[in-house]
């Protein structure tokens, strides 16, 4: 899990992403409040869950685990690793799908990307461009310099 520290106006930027947590607010679980890092940024587009070949799995689980190794690929392909996630917003078809099953969510969460927990959030939206996506995810990694 992330280390949760408390944030200090005089305090230096670290060089790897660190959480930041206001003195006093409960600890969120599986994401961050806010995230803060310097270096080089690496940006993913709204990255759905096909395969090479463009093919979807019709079970959300999978689809999730398959957009979120795609997000990895494309964080290798710019010097960046999971580790180097500050933010993460997921657009899904269904809430209730996505509530459905929060544990294996977080198990497939914990094999693709690790105990690694950046800031996120979560929108429900009427549909996707691609009309077979139950989901679709944006990363922002920062990478130290």
């Amino acid at each position: 899990m992330s280390t949760v520290l408390p944030v200090k106006k005089d305090e230096a930027v670290s060089a790897r992403p660190r959480v930041l947590q206001p003195e006093g607010w409960p600890a969120p679980k599986g994401y961050a409040n806010g995230m803060t890092a310097e270096g080089r940024v690496v940006v993913t587009g709204g990255v759905v869950g096909w395969n090479t070949n463009g093919v979807f799995s019709g079970a959300f689980l999978d689809q999730v685990r398959q957009a979120l190794e795609n997000i990895v690929a494309i964080l290798r392909e710019g010097g960046a690793g999971p580790e180097h996630l500050v933010r993460l917003t997921w657009y899904v078809v269904d809430i209730e799908e996505y509530l459905a099953d929060l544990k294996g969510l977080g198990r497939v969460y914990r094999e693709v990307i690790g105990a690694h927990y950046p800031a996120m959030a979560v929108v429900q939206v009427v549909r996707l461009v691609e009309q077979a996506a139950r989901v679709e995810i944006e990363a922002t990694a920062v990478v130290p310099h």
